[in-house]
């Protein structure tokens, strides 16, 4: 049962990554692109749902997380980097920081998994490094999600 979780939130976030690198190259109105980009995919009503909070939790908050990742990634304004790399650094940062189901470590892991496949292997080791400084910078478990004291 575990494993077709994890299959279902690779292939979720493999949706999302290609949504942003497109909508970054042919910008729209987001509810249009969304219409027509799930024409084409057969997502559970959960997977959809999960898939537009991260979508446009990226688009909205793009500006600081291009300003983080360009803060940790040494010499390299987040604009010069390679559009797959920064595509799948902010989905996995914007999960880092707004998601606390998600723990950073499957954030980052997600992210270098997507950069070796769609980008390259390097890639990989770029994504991982600028991702894992900025993860030793919040305050929260890196290997669990997020519970706060008195929660439930």
């Amino acid at each position: 049962m575990q494993k077709k979780k994890v299959n279902g939130r690779r292939e979720t976030r493999e949706w999302i990554v290609q949504f942003l690198f497109q909508l970054d190259f042919n910008p729209e109105p987001i509810d249009i692109a969304l219409q027509d980009f799930w024409e084409e995919k057969t997502p559970n009503e959960r997977e959809k749902k999960y898939a537009e909070e991260i979508i446009k939790g990226v688009v909205q908050h793009k500006k600081e997380l291009d300003e983080k990742l360009s803060q940790y990634a040494t010499r390299w304004n987040s604009d010069r980097m390679g559009a797959v790399d920064r595509t799948v650094m902010r989905v996995a940062l914007f999960e880092m920081l707004y998601r606390e189901d998600v723990p950073p470590v499957v954030s980052i892991n997600e992210a270098v998994h997507f950069a070796k496949d769609f980008s390259s292997f390097q890639s990989g080791r770029f994504v991982n490094g600028v991702l894992d400084r900025i993860r030793k910078e919040i305050d929260r478990p890196a290997r669990t999600t997020y519970k706060p004291k008195g929660g439930v």
